[in-house]
């Protein structure tokens, strides 16, 4: 079981470039930002935490952008993974979005995972003239119109929602493509959405209890006759040996800490002891 970062960008306290280096000097595994591109004042779809339109934090209206925040890591960073907890890839227009992933990812030497969310902010997706009823299928012909610019010589998609003839597009993703997760509440239509259509799982905050849910999950995937083992990441709060034990045994394969936005001093020593605390807990000291 690996271990990442997620850092909830804002236009304040430590920057993505800054705690990305810190998290790879300190042995993390991966690296995940988020993505807002606006939040309408008005709104009427409600928060999954607070279960109204209010907001847990205003770094929802702050939120740098997630492929510019990465890039910057990546420019000080060799080895760290860079991902998206979560992006909205269907408030981006798709051609354009898989030239900038592909392109971050080529500059990065692959290291690029593009974690998705359907958005359950349908008034931001709205202003992007997503319909709500229909961000699943708009996001799944946009993930498939995307692999196929990354992994066709000449590509081309027709669907509802995206809709272009035979193209050429460079560069292509280091791996051939690029994983995609997904983001959402761990219930089976979304896992068997993920079965038809992704890579993985990421867990949605709050998700602790998820033994029954991952076995589901394996269920569903080897059902659609998918090989392997789907990818799961979890988001946690703090380090809990008995928790992650029962995780690594139940198929989750990466677990997620959150940054706080302060100043990059606290944030370092943040990181020191999170460091120091999965490492006692990985490879405890012998009596």
């Amino acid at each position: 079981m690996r271990f990442g970062i997620v850092l909830f960008t804002s236009d304040r306290g430590i920057t993505p470039a800054a705690a990305a280096r810190a998290a790879e000097d300190m042995g993390f595994h991966s690296f995940y930002v988020p993505e807002h591109t606006h939040i309408p004042v008005k709104r009427e779809a409600a928060h999954p935490q607070t279960g109204d339109e209010s907001l847990p934090d205003d770094r929802y209206m702050r939120t740098l952008d997630p492929w510019v925040a990465l890039a910057t890591a990546a420019a000080v960073t060799e080895r760290i993974e860079l991902s998206t907890a979560v992006a909205l890839p269907v408030e981006h227009d798709p051609i354009t979005l898989a030239k900038t992933i592909a392109s971050l990812d080529h500059l990065s030497g692959g290291r690029v995972v593009l974690g998705a969310g359907f958005g359950w902010n349908t008034d931001e997706l709205s202003d992007h003239g997503v319909p709500a009823n229909k961000r699943r299928t708009v996001l799944r012909e946009y993930l498939e119109s995307m692999a196929a610019l990354w992994s066709q010589e000449e590509a081309e998609y027709h669907g509802d929602y995206v809709d272009f003839g035979a193209s050429w597009a460079w560069p292509k993703p280091v791996r051939g493509s690029v994983p995609v997760l997904i983001g959402a509440a761990g219930t089976e239509r979304t896992f068997r959405w993920i079965a038809t259509s992704a890579d993985g799982w990421i867990t949605t905050p709050g998700e602790t209890d998820i033994s029954d849910r991952l076995a589901l999950l394996r269920k569903i995937w080897t059902d659609s006759g998918r090989p392997g083992h789907p990818r799961v990441v979890a988001l946690d709060i703090k380090p809990n040996a008995e928790r992650l034990a029962e995780w690594a045994e139940c198929g989750v394969t990466d677990v997620l800490y959150g940054l706080p936005d302060k100043p990059e001093p606290e944030v370092v020593a943040y990181l020191e002891r999170l460091s120091d605390k999965l490492a006692h807990i990985v490879a405890p000291t012998a009596n």
